[in-house]
């Protein structure tokens, strides 16, 4: 087996070349600007398949170093914090407050499927909890740490069996999500917006006169390059002090709360932070890190459990679709937010918040822009989700059918 390992910079060119043959697929099949796939989504699945391909006949392993998506995901959260105004906040409480207690009940219907289906198929139904939200809703980093601590208790390749359940998870939720947005809005008989009116202008215009220049000047964009940069330091900084003291948290989360300290901070001082560079840097993490997450999917790894992972994500698929169709839009309104909150929570039921904003991106760039959605996914996918996952997860472990020696 020959092996090539890209690191650095080269993995860098290589997302921006695989984001670019995404968009240049997705112009000329029109299925997948019909249906709102995400570009990053396009050109990742299309890399690893041709990684794959590589694999199987040519007897060549490409693995890709994973350092620099990892540091876009930190950057992805903070900019998520640097927005998160508490005058945003208490505007978007009802509706936040609502997609919480609707996604805890999609949690509970997500493991209670996965364990059933696993049960039924003669396996440990400890294992149904990794078909379901350990995987799903909570992604790698959940995947891999109840992994972990499954397998000492004697569940076997626990942690191989969530990863591979979060890798589907992740490619399912950026396929779905952007068809059911357009379902919904469809059925509102919402027209997409003109190709010219979705592009970013690079300036407002008011009668004849420009008032406001939209494009940031270097100085705001270096400006929220070091504030983001703060935030993903003392994040940092915050984690290892917590470590020390027994607590652990995710670092995308440190980084989004210092975010939201920063940017309330500035709003008293009355200093305002630039919203269009901070839009800018959103954006560009958001997408690169979905390229190198799909990019470097190892498919082959999959192919041992490849039919019973099948089963059970073809079942979570048409779970969190009837769920988002029928109880997420109509508890969020019944109204075009209420359908992009919904293809945004397919993305974030099924892979990751990254996912699920990569969804709305694609259903809002071809319509109108939705604040609202774009207020409650983030803030529910990146902080309040994880602490209601894990406390369906330790309530299902805690359950007799999961024990003999297996949690």
């Amino acid at each position: 087996m020959n092996e090539i390992s890209i690191h650095g910079s080269d993995v860098l060119v290589a997302s921006i070349v695989v984001w670019f043959l995404g968009a240049s697929v997705n112009r000329k099949v029109p299925f997948l600007n019909r249906y709102s796939i995400p570009v990053a989504v396009t050109g990742g699945l299309i890399c690893s398949t041709l990684v794959a391909l590589l694999y199987t006949f040519a007897n060549i392993q490409i693995n890709f170093d994973m350092a620099l998506r990892d540091g876009l995901l930190l950057i992805f959260f903070s900019t998520i914090g640097l927005g998160a105004k508490l005058s945003l906040l208490k505007e978007g409480g009802k509706a936040l407050a609502l997609l919480l207690l609707v996604a805890a009940c999609f949690l509970i219907i997500q493991n209670v499927t996965g364990v059933l289906l696993i049960k039924s198929m003669g396996a440990h139904p400890a294992y149904g909890l990794f078909g379901g939200s350990v995987s799903f809703a909570g992604g790698y980093g959940t995947a891999i740490a109840w992994g972990g601590i499954a397998e000492e208790a004697g569940l076997k390749m626990a942690k191989e069996i969530g990863i591979a359940f979060a890798t589907f998870g992740l490619i399912a939720g950026g396929i779905i999500g952007g068809p059911i947005g357009e379902f919904l809005i469809r059925r509102q008989k919402i027209k997409p917006v003109a190709d010219d009116e979705t592009k970013a202008p690079l300036e407002k215009i008011s009668g004849d006169d420009i008032t406001e220049v939209i494009a940031p000047p270097i100085s705001s964009v270096l400006g929220t390059i070091l504030l983001l940069a703060i935030c993903v330091e003392i994040g940092d900084m915050a984690n290892r002090i917590l470590f020390s003291s027994g607590v652990t948290l995710p670092g995308f989360l440190t980084a989004m709360m210092i975010g939201i300290i920063i940017t309330n901070g500035a709003d008293l001082l009355k200093i305002e932070l630039s919203d269009v560079a901070l839009e800018r840097c959103s954006e560009l993490s958001l997408q690169m890190f979905l390229c190198m997450s799909l990019m470097s999917i190892q498919l082959w790894t999959l192919a041992q459990a490849i039919g019973p992972i099948l089963i059970v994500l073809g079942a979570q698929i048409v779970v969190i679709t009837g769920f988002a169709t029928w109880i997420v839009y109509r508890v969020m309104g019944r109204d075009y937010d209420a359908a992009v909150i919904a293809s945004g929570f397919v993305g974030l039921g099924l892979g990751a918040t990254p996912v699920g904003i990569a969804n709305m991106n694609a259903v809002t760039s071809k319509y109108r822009p939705s604040p609202k959605a774009f207020l409650v996914i983030p803030l529910v996918g990146a902080f309040f989700i994880d602490l209601v996952n894990a406390l369906v997860i330790k309530f299902f472990a805690a359950l007799p059918m999961m024990s003999a020696g297996a949690m």
